[in-house]
C-alpha cells in the first residue's frame, strides 16, 4: 500500500496528492493532522465511489485508506 505522509498540511493540499497518486496507485494511505482533511477526502471518495476508512490511531492524526475499484 503507498503511503502519503501529509502531517502539517492543510486543503487542499492533502487531496491534491491523493487525486495525483490515485493515477498510479489502487491503495493509498494518507496521514494527516487536519481534521477538515476527512472530511474533504470523505466528500471526494463518495462522489467518486471510492472504498475508503478513517481510523484516528493516535488523538489528533487521522489514517484514511483509499481503495480504489479494480478497472
Amino acid at each position: 500500500m503507498y503511503e502519503i505522509n501529509c502531517l502539517g498540511d492543510i486543503c487542499p493540499v492533502p487531496l491534491m496528492k491523493l487525486q495525483k497518486e490515485l493515477k498510479t496507485h489502487s491503495q493509498i494511505r494518507l496521514i494527516t493532522d487536519h481534521s477538515c482533511v476527512c472530511e474533504s477526502i470523505t466528500n471526494y471518495c463518495r462522489q467518486r465511489r471510492l472504498k475508503m476508512s478513517i481510523l484516528e490511531p493516535i488523538n489528533g492524526v487521522w489514517e484514511i485508506t483509499v481503495c480504489a475499484l479494480s478497472k
